[in-house]
């Protein structure tokens, strides 16, 4: 029992005592003071509390008569003490200020409380990663635990002084796989690198990437009518950009269906299926190409899977063709527990994966696509401004001979132009002296070695895998050198979600040295002046140049 219950006790016993029970002096004269000193509060407060129980019983025998006069017991708060002395009326008291640091007059108890209550305000965590480019340099980056890859293109471009046109993608590759992505530009980039396990050497890589949301743009290159399929409540007869706004709403979802070769499961054999994407997930039929659910089997669902594309064909993973893909778990594992497909050709791969990327993502995707064009102030959490954007497709031939500039929309008259300001160009400044002292013509020089588009001595395939990695969309090209004929050259054109070459022949006329592309029709004195003129025109290609392929260097 506590001192003041056992004081309480004593007090309510004295005060409902009999007289008996005092004649016979049970109960004495008794004083009881319970001071009950709070000292950790009092500490902080600095006021001492003193609670004083009184209770005096006087007792008076006069001749054999009890005359009892009790006073009741009460309780009585006493002011503490104030540590200073009694003011001194002849010095002027000076009104108290408030502390504006009070935290560092606090006593030690009140700190260490404060402390294990009150949030702490923690800088960022960071850590490094180290970014690739196609060259295969690195470059090490400092960056806070929740950066997105939107936000390391961001740093990169402006490490870099690059031009931002929203093409920049982060790419996750599986060296030991050969499997590759693009990495969602929401996505936490240290939640994918968390997955990687200890003993694989994955990598970063920074491109452009020109696929990326291209499908926003131009949805009939992505989906196939001979794949696709409506509700039965769904008129037939819906646009492209309709079939866009079902797969980004919530209650209603086209239909992808089609054949694809699947790797069975700890087997090298690879099996032909048909297969159907739902909202639900991805499945195959076991009876031709019925879709009864009685004869549907589930496949796989992708909330907790990344989809990645083979970057290697039959190489590694034994495919009947090289256009594969396959999902894999978001924790690291091994090649046992990827889910292989491969389709027939690249357009149904490339339908396959956009739909599932619009399946898993929906409208995080769209929101991506637009957030450059949104609020150009502050809209990344890194707070870069975004440099300059230039569009490809803005380029016009202009004609500056007169008072007034004006577009030139004869393809005609803009060849006619673009010949006579190349070669006065050429004239002016672009002739060199030989060891001689005679002039020689720059395109002698091979100043085409010097552009980004131009790539040398590559071969076939690797031209086809570098405009593969900057994605199939029309008019990404890049010019080589011909293997078969060195003194020609080979323009490597995505179209269609196909990789054409055409040859550049060198034709000599007088004395002078030109290229043409449709045997002598068109003429160029160097390849720069054929690829601006290709840029602004189609000429006999089948779509004019947009993109061209670049190695960068970080």
């Amino acid at each position: 029992m506590s001192v003041c219950s056992f004081a309480l006790h004593y007090f309510v016993l004295s005060i409902t005592s009999t007289p008996d029970s005092v004649e016979k002096k049970e109960f004495p004269f008794v004083q009881y003071i319970v001071v009950m000193y709070l000292g950790s509060i009092a500490e902080m407060l600095h006021v001492s509390v003193v609670v004083i129980f009184v209770h005096r019983e006087w007792h008076e025998h006069r001749d054999n008569k009890i005359f009892t006069n009790v006073l009741r017991s009460q309780y009585k708060y006493i002011h503490a003490l104030s540590l200073r002395t009694k003011k001194d009326d002849s010095v002027l008291e000076i009104p108290s200020i408030p502390n504006p640091f009070p935290e560092l007059c606090c006593s030690p108890f009140a700190s260490v409380l404060s402390a294990s209550l009150l949030p702490k305000a923690t800088s960022r965590k960071k850590q490094v990663i180290k970014v690739y480019s196609e060259d295969d340099t690195s470059k090490a980056l400092e960056v806070p635990t929740d950066i997105t890859a939107r936000d390391v293109c961001q740093l990169l471009i402006l490490k870099n002084h690059y031009i931002d046109d929203h093409n920049w993608t982060l790419f996750e590759h599986l060296t030991h796989t050969g499997l590759g992505r693009a990495i969602e530009d929401h996505e936490l980039v240290m939640e994918v690198q968390s997955n990687w396990g200890m003993q694989e050497e994955n990598k970063f890589y920074f491109r452009k990437y020109y696929a990326k949301y291209e499908f926003f743009k131009n949805p009939v290159s992505f989906f196939p009518d001979h794949m696709l399929s409506f509700p039965n409540e769904t008129n037939a007869a819906i646009s492209h950009s309709g079939i866009l706004q079902m797969f980004l709403s919530s209650s209603t979802y086209p239909e992808i269906h089609g054949y694809l070769h699947a790797k069975e499961q700890g087997k090298k054999s690879w099996k032909k299926l048909f297969f159907l994407l739902r909202r639900s997930g991805l499945y195959f039929s076991t009876k031709g190409t019925s879709k009864e659910p009685r004869h549907l089997q589930f496949f796989c669902e992708f909330s907790n899977s990344d989809m990645y594309m083979s970057l290697t064909g039959k190489k590694i993973s034994g495919a009947p063709t090289n256009y594969g893909f396959c999902f894999k778990p978001n924790k690291s594992g091994g090649t046992r527990d990827l889910k292989q497909l491969c389709a027939d050709d690249e357009q149904s791969r490339t339908c396959w994966m956009t739909a599932i990327r619009l399946l898993k993502y929906g409208m995080q995707l769209y929101q991506n696509y637009m957030q450059p064009y949104q609020g150009r102030s502050g809209c990344s959490p890194l707070n870069i401004t975004p440099m300059r954007s230039i569009s490809e497709n803005s380029l016009v031939a202009m004609d500056f001979s007169g008072h007034r500039s004006r577009i030139i929309e004869n393809p005609m008259e803009v060849l006619s132009v673009a010949v006579e300001e190349g070669l006065a160009w050429r004239r002016r400044g672009c002739l060199r002296l030989n060891s001689h002292g005679s002039p020689i013509a720059m395109s002698n020089m091979a100043i085409h070695r010097s552009q980004s588009w131009f790539h040398h001595k590559i071969s076939r395939d690797e031209a086809q895998r570098l405009i593969l990695q900057h994605g199939l969309v029309d008019g990404v090209f890049l010019v080589r050198d011909s293997q078969s004929n060195p003194k020609t050259f080979v323009l490597s054109l995505s179209h269609g979600l196909k990789i054409k070459h055409f040859q550049i022949v060198p034709l000599e006329d007088d004395g002078k040295l030109f290229y043409t592309l449709d045997d002598g029709q068109t003429r160029f004195t160097d390849l720069i002046q054929l690829v601006e003129f290709y840029q602004l025109n189609k000429g006999v290609l089948p779509c004019k140049l947009k993109h061209y392929c670049a190695r960068i260097a970080l």
